[in-house]
């Protein structure tokens, strides 16, 4: 059986679509048979940050009744499929984003884990990629604004009786004006299962166009979301010893 998770936030700019790519190629890494679908079907991002920003195919031709599931999925480098949505302004008429459960339904069975990138909030089409997964990661950043809108979304997930597997705390820079990981987990009653600092590497891979475990796998987010994958497959994560270049150089200017 898949498992089905939505990735979602209470507010947009989080990093909601990052996460998505470099949890699928994380767990691409690890044997997974993964699929990532742009839930997102008025404002699609996953395809920029893959490199496939245009699709002959899309998630909407299909949710359109317009093709077939097979002929819109797509295989990235980094080893997991991708279901991607058109970036047109014209290709979103005739689109209700409540026949997005019927899709992933159709994928059930085919694949280890799908992926929904959700779009930000709690509109419609937010909701509709929660109905239609059974698991919800929550992604939040460590400031107040954001975890008021993060427990805005708790209450419509449990509304909705979906699991939360957990929060995600991203972009941590560890100032003392943001909210600690006790203060956002006493806030939402939740568990954080990750905490993603501030990284330089994750923009410049946006930029590259490709998942930062990819593109810089030793780097400090690419740590975090990697030991995320392995904790959320079951799997125990050791971190990577540095290189002996890494050692050199910290030594030097330590």
């Amino acid at each position: 059986m898949t498992r089905l998770i939505c990735v979602t936030s209470g507010k947009g700019g989080v990093g909601k679509t990052t996460l998505v790519a470099n949890l699928a190629a994380s767990m691409a890494k690890l044997n997974r048979k993964v699929m990532v679908i742009d839930g997102n079907v008025t404002t699609p991002n996953i395809g920029f940050h893959l490199n496939m920003p245009v699709a002959k195919t899309t998630l909407h031709d299909v949710m359109r009744g317009q093709a077939r599931i097979r002929d819109a999925v797509y295989m990235h480098e980094a080893g997991f499929y991708v279901l991607p949505a058109g970036i047109s302004f014209d290709e979103m008429k005739g689109v209700d984003p409540s026949t997005l459960s019927e899709v992933v339904a159709n994928l059930d069975g085919t694949m280890d884990m799908i992926i929904l990138d959700s779009a930000a909030g709690l509109g419609r089409e937010a909701q509709s990629a929660m109905d239609a997964a059974n698991e919800i990661i929550l992604v939040t950043n460590p400031d107040l604004p954001s975890v008021a809108d993060a427990l805005k979304t708790v209450k419509v997930v449990q509304n909705k009786d979906k699991w939360i597997t957990g929060v995600v705390l991203n972009r941590v820079r560890n100032h003392k004006h943001e909210m600690t990981r006790r203060e956002v987990e006493q806030m939402l009653s939740l568990s954080v299962s990750a905490e993603i600092p501030e990284d330089i590497n994750v923009p410049a891979s946006i930029a590259m166009r490709k998942p930062v475990v990819s593109a810089n796998p030793r780097s400090a987010a690419s740590e975090e979301i990697t030991r995320l994958a392995h904790s959320l497959i079951g799997l125990q994560y050791q971190k990577r010893n540095p290189s002996l270049m890494s050692r050199v150089f910290g030594f030097i200017f330590d």
